[in-house]
């Protein structure tokens, strides 16, 4: 069993995917908005590319299949989400005039750390992908294998997001569908994943965090690295126990204008703004107020623009939240679906340090989430767990029986 399972290639993990959806790197950041609002992924790819076909809008044309070009002609060179957008438009320069800032080409967010995305054949071992990963890789680019037929081009339902190259798409795997696959085959690792993460030594106590009442604005550096990290800023009091979180996934399920709200609440009031439901009323006008005394005007307009047309509910209003789609202005429906994903609260996921690993693993699964924060009984905060510290466990012990 365990050879089988050393012997699996990244082409097993892809089974199911969807193809990624893409963007040029020299679209706009409002361009990469409207992909990210229809999206059901929180992550856009970007592309450098030299597709014949293209949309007006500067989309990957689904019919710019790139037959005369080299794969290397085409290459993923990054990825975005709402929070690079939220993040950049939290700069002062921007927030004068924001509709001049998404005008941008989206080259402008993409981190400039090398090997966050990179191209992998589907021959990749299972082993080399989690190498790759604990050095950093967050995404790894795979070709689809199935060929698109004539007939199946002919048929294929227009998207002007997606990217096909010499007759295949590609799809990407992420530490969470490394550590889904792992989790199939738990029992191979007894009594490993039975174990206190205590035990193992994989408690982390490098993490981020800002005081309750603290502005919010002074976590926009500690947000763009959790970004990165693929973690999450912690809020705690002033004994240190955690409260809640500023999460770089809750934003992303946010849209643009909670720039407003960072830059003019504190961080308590912020994780209410981000919460489900949509932003209370209350804190609305506190945004508005305190952008109109600083003269951000522009962020004003932009702001009050996004409100009057997808109108917010309050966050306690939880009938009205429950019959119609959530609102854009702090929580957008993708695709016009109420899913899990869209409803992630800024309560934060915890555990204990005697928790075993294999129950951390699916309480992080189960949420969504790459970490999982570790407190004592007190609430007292004592570290974090990540996907990669889990990875680095079960990395030693396929090393054994290699």
């Amino acid at each position: 069993m365990a050879v089988r399972l050393l012997s699996h290639e990244l082409s097993d993990l892809c089974l199911g995917k969807p193809a990624l959806r893409s963007l040029s790197v020299t679209s706009t950041i409002a361009e990469a908005l409207e992909v990210l609002k229809t999206s059901d992924d929180n992550f856009v790819s970007v592309w450098s590319c030299d597709h014949k076909a293209k949309t007006s809008s500067g989309f990957q044309s689904a019919a710019g299949f790139c037959d005369n070009y080299d794969d290397d002609d085409c290459r993923c060179v990054g990825k975005v989400c709402m929070v690079d957008v939220i993040c950049y438009l939290c700069k002062d320069e921007n927030l004068v005039s924001p509709s001049v800032a998404l005008k941008e080409p989206v080259s402008v967010l993409l981190p400039k750390i090398p090997g966050l995305v990179l191209h992998v054949e589907p021959s990749c071992s299972l082993l080399k992908a989690i190498d790759l990963i604990l050095e950093g890789a967050q995404n790894l680019v795979v070709p689809i294998k199935t060929k698109l037929s004539n007939k199946r081009k002919q048929h294929q339902k227009p998207s002007p997001t997606v990217t096909v190259h010499k007759g295949r798409e590609f799809c990407w795997l992420t530490q969470e569908d490394v550590i889904r696959f792992l989790l199939s085959s738990i029992g191979l690792f007894s009594p490993v994943p039975a174990f206190s993460i205590d035990t193992l030594g994989i408690i982390s106590s490098e993490i981020l965090t800002i005081e309750y009442h603290s502005p919010a604005c002074a976590a926009i550096g500690a947000i763009s690295r959790t970004l990165v990290d693929q973690t999450s800023v912690a809020v705690v009091d002033s004994e240190g126990c955690l409260i809640g979180e500023i999460s770089p996934f809750t934003l992303a399920c946010c849209d643009e204008t909670v720039a407003a709200a960072v830059k003019t609440l504190t961080s308590g009031d912020l994780m209410a703004y981000i919460d489900c439901g949509g932003p209370p009323e209350d804190l609305v006008r506190v945004v508005s107020s305190r952008l109109k005394e600083r003269n951000l005007n522009g962020m004003l307009e932009h702001f009050s623009m996004s409100m009057s047309c997808g109108g917010f509910s309050s966050s306690s209003d939880e009938e009205s939240m429950a019959a119609s789609p959530l609102p854009r202005s702090g929580r957008y429906s993708r695709s016009m679906s109420y899913s899990a994903r869209m409803v992630r609260r800024a309560e934060a996921i915890v555990c204990h340090p005697k928790s075993s690993l294999v129950a951390v693993m699916i309480q992080a699964i189960s949420h969504r989430v790459n970490y999982v924060w570790v407190i004592e009984d007190d609430c007292s905060l004592v570290g974090i767990v990540t996907f990669s510290d889990m990875l680095k466990v079960f990395r030693e012990h396929l090393e054994t029986i290699a």
